[in-house]
């Protein structure tokens, strides 16, 4: 559960920091998802989130 946790951190600081560097083109990329089709934005979705479980696996298997 601790790792978990951590996870959820990781995630908040990067969104943070993301949002503090460039706010400005974090708000152009959302402008930019807002326009996109419901389907395309979860396929998008679907990605990261492979490529997240991969990288995950990969990660604890080492």
């Amino acid at each position: 559960m601790r790792d978990l946790w951590t996870a959820l951190c990781l995630v908040a600081v990067l969104e943070g920091l993301f949002l503090f560097v460039a706010p400005g083109a974090w708000k152009r990329a959302v402008e930019n998802l807002l326009g996109l089709p419901d389907a395309q934005v979860r396929r998008f979705g679907a990605v990261i989130l492979a490529l997240g479980l991969v990288s995950l696996w990969l990660l604890r298997a080492a």
